[in-house]
């Protein structure tokens, strides 16, 4: 129902409260904003090397990644997410060709061939893949939410077993378990009965297995997932992620209660921690802003959670919450995944954390991701 405000000579101006501008969640994306400035501080510290003048590169490529998302995800925001939802089987053999091209014309990098390199940027396919999955999901679900027999899990478990598939034979087995678990999140919430998710869980267990043990993993592949576990003594192949596992743990202590303020982590500025900007962004978190400033920044993520939570209960329909929990789950296991390896308490997959690592084809999917949540809350009348 229209307000009718008295207006000066015109009588009257009527404003819609179900107009989707009307209904924007301000809070996320200043959420979001303050992550990725975060991000971009963190980024230039642990790369700007230690004699002036200081490298910029990385952070010039951070803001350029963050226009692009910003962009990605005023558009998405805008378009009604039903009407995304219609051409979401457009985009499903559009991202198996994607992930299948990345394995014939891909290069390699931390021995997976996941990326295709156009001059000074790469795109890695895999990570828009995520938002491909979530809407495609999101769209057949929803027909069957409340209702999932056998034969709506089975077709969902093949709409998303193809892309995994693609990409264990890259291999990256980090990737591949963020979509198993946006797949095993998503069917919850659609409501697929509990003896067929134990028989998942367990068949999950068994694959898992079997990919351990087969040619399909190299030696430091495997090594890297239980050298969290290890006693101290490590193959030849994992001393690598051993002595980054190592040095993640001695950043985050070193930081105490407040840190040694930005730009004075001697780990950080001394470059002791390899692939610090990117997998191992928190440690330098930990060391430099100390306990305080990880609490912030977990803090932050919490708050992005819940927002995210209040616009999956908000949503119109089915569709809407499906979208909203395929992204929550897609943030949540990230942040556990990236914070638990950089303390040494979670395997080493190399999962980028949300806003703040390096990296542009991760950065614009979240953004991208976090514009279905915008677009969700704000057609939540219609």
């Amino acid at each position: 129902m229209a307000l009718i405000i008295p207006g000066r000579r015109s009588g009257s101006l009527r404003v819609d409260p179900t107009s989707p501008l009307r209904n924007m969640d301000w809070t996320l994306p200043i959420l979001i904003l303050a992550l990725t400035g975060v991000g971009a501080a963190m980024i230039f510290s642990t790369t700007r090397g230690n004699t002036e003048p200081f490298d910029t590169s990385y952070l010039a490529r951070t803001l350029l990644y963050f226009l692009v998302g910003l962009f990605g995800l005023v558009v998405v925001a805008l378009v009604d997410y039903r009407r995304i939802l219609d051409r979401a089987p457009w985009t499903y053999p559009l991202m198996l060709v994607g992930l299948a091209g990345v394995l014939v014309l891909g290069q390699s990098r931390n021995g997976a061939q996941s990326w295709f390199v156009i001059g000074p940027f790469q795109l890695q396919p895999a990570e828009p893949a995520k938002v491909v999955l979530i809407l495609v999901l999101a769209s057949y679900l929803s027909v069957h939410r409340g209702n999932m027999s056998l034969r709506p899990l089975i077709s969902a478990l093949l709409l998303a077993a193809i892309p995994m598939a693609l990409i264990l034979l890259q291999p990256d087995l980090g990737t591949m378990l963020v979509f198993v678990a946006i797949t095993m999140g998503m069917l919850v919430v659609a409501g697929v009965r509990g003896r067929y998710l134990a028989i998942l869980l367990v068949s999950g267990v068994l694959v898992s297995v079997g990919v351990y043990q087969s040619d399909l993993l190299a030696g430091y592949q495997k090594a890297r997932i239980t050298v969290f576990i290890s006693d101290g003594s490590v193959p030849a192949e994992a001393e690598g992620d051993a002595f980054n596992l190592q040095q993640s743990k001695i950043a985050i202590g070193l930081g105490g209660l407040t840190g040694w303020g930005y730009g004075k982590g001697p780990q950080t500025q001394n470059n002791y921690v390899p692939e610090q900007q990117t997998d191992f962004i928190f440690t330098a978190v930990a060391e430099e802003l100390g306990f305080v400033g990880g609490a912030i920044v977990l803090g932050l993520f919490a708050l992005l959670t819940l927002r995210i939570i209040r616009a999956a209960h908000l949503a119109a329909d089915d569709a809407g919450t499906l979208i909203c929990s395929g992204v929550l789950v897609l943030v949540v296991f990230h942040l556990f995944q990236n914070v638990g390896m950089c303390m040494g308490i979670m395997p080493i997959t190399g999962i980028p954390l949300p806003f703040l690592s390096y990296g542009g084809s991760a950065l614009i999917t979240m953004y991208v991701a976090l514009g279905l949540v915008l677009n969700v809350h704000m057609h939540r009348y219609r």
